[in-house]
């Protein structure tokens, strides 16, 4: 944005405690301005149902990964990382869901019924899976930092 700065409202007190009028001003405060975001990065949640499946139709549309689309998945420092792979050995199911194989689900202590982040990076074409333990592991510091207390 290059438009003009726009000056902050100044609001005159009319009267002060002793009743008389006042010439003195005081200035609102403005609300900071969000900083834009900086990556092209998709979000979304799904759940992890017994045969470890996750389905999100929007973030797979996001990655142009259609049934049938070839993956090769890991796990690196608590995230399970995906990415189209042709000689990869794991894909889109039929109807559209990615099944998570048990050793990456056991690694990462992944249950059914858990709830995971999706971030799908189209640029690179990854998805990134983040279980609750790595969030646990990411955010409990900023929200207790929060709230007054020791981060640990």
């Amino acid at each position: 944005m290059t438009g003009p700065i726009i000056t902050p409202v100044t609001l005159r007190s009319a009267t002060s405690p002793d009743t008389r009028p006042s010439m003195a001003c005081r200035t609102l405060p403005l609300a900071p301005v969000p900083t834009p975001r900086s990556h092209t990065i998709v979000y979304g949640i799904a759940t992890i149902d017994p045969s470890g499946r996750v389905a999100d139709r929007h973030i797979l549309n996001v990655l142009r990964w259609a049934s049938g689309t070839r993956l090769d998945i890991h796990e690196d420092r608590g995230v399970v990382v995906l990415q189209a792979d042709p000689r990869g050995v794991f894909g889109i199911s039929g109807q559209g869901h990615l099944r998570l194989p048990a050793a990456v689900r056991h690694r990462c202590a992944l249950n059914t019924g858990d709830r995971v982040l999706l971030a799908a990076w189209p640029e690179q074409g990854t998805l990134f899976l983040h279980p609750p333990t790595h969030l646990d592991d990411v955010l409990v510091p900023v929200h207790t930092s929060l709230i007054g207390g020791d981060p640990q």
